[in-house]
């Protein structure tokens, strides 16, 4: 088994007032060398946005993107005439494709939003654009990983154009969980959203990270209270 830990507070920090961002990669004026991407994860985001604020009409192309809430509103448009709201336990996901504009804001105008924004690089390049958003149970993730996002399309998950899984836990109580890696070839990023969990020896704390390859599992010993995302994703 390969690890990389990746501490929160090495990550690349960008405060532009109405923006308060934390890049898991390099991203924008942050460039790290060793930190570019994990496998076809290309970025992962942290970010705080300040009430009534956010980012106007910019373009993607071919790039896999998914936001998760993990407090306040988020407001989404987009040049295929999508219009949404999504909020915690909610996840938008969207194949940019052959390319798309979009708009994320803050839907609140008295509280900040906290989110976090996930890059994955395509498994197939110029495909029409497609914008999708759903809801998940906490119920579904309390002391359990649920699967929300997955190549298969489902009911219960939501697609992504990538051999990659997003896998959301929430253990009130202190847990023993075993993973295994769900596409041959894959390795896993694990990401403490909130309390602490020990993998292989390394104590992660909230906003650490451990990417995990050359193996089909591994365990963590999650601390109560924690919440952890698993981006499970092809490593070339």
């Amino acid at each position: 088994m390969k690890t990389v830990f990746h501490s929160s507070n090495e990550r690349g920090h960008a405060d532009h007032g109405w923006l308060n961002a934390h890049h898991s990669f390099s991203f924008a004026s942050y460039h790290d060398p060793s930190k570019v991407h994990f496998g076809l994860l290309r970025v992962l985001n942290d970010d705080i946005v300040a009430p009534g604020q956010g980012f106007g009409m910019h373009p993607h192309d071919n790039m896999e993107i998914v936001t998760i809430p993990l407090s306040g509103t988020l407001e989404h448009r987009d040049s295929m005439g999508n219009i949404g709201v999504i909020k915690p336990n909610e996840i938008q996901a969207m194949s940019a494709g052959s390319g798309l504009m979009h708009s994320e804001y803050n839907h609140s105008k008295t509280e900040p939003i906290n989110l976090l924004q996930i890059w994955v690089f395509p498994k197939e390049r110029n495909i029409k654009p497609r914008y999708d958003q759903k809801v998940f149970s906490a119920s579904d993730k309390e002391g359990k990983f649920k699967t929300v996002v997955a190549p298969e399309r489902s009911d219960d998950v939501m697609w992504i154009n990538q051999d990659a899984y997003f896998s959301l836990g929430k253990f009130s109580d202190a847990s023993t969980q075993e993973y295994e890696i769900k596409h041959a070839g894959n390795g896993a990023y694990v990401f403490v959203i909130e309390g602490g969990a020990t993998i292989n020896g390394q104590k992660l704390g909230k906003r650490d990270a451990m990417g995990i390859s050359e193996t089909d599992k591994f365990s963590m010993d999650i601390a109560a209270g924690s919440e952890i995302l698993v981006i499970d994703v092809p490593m070339n």
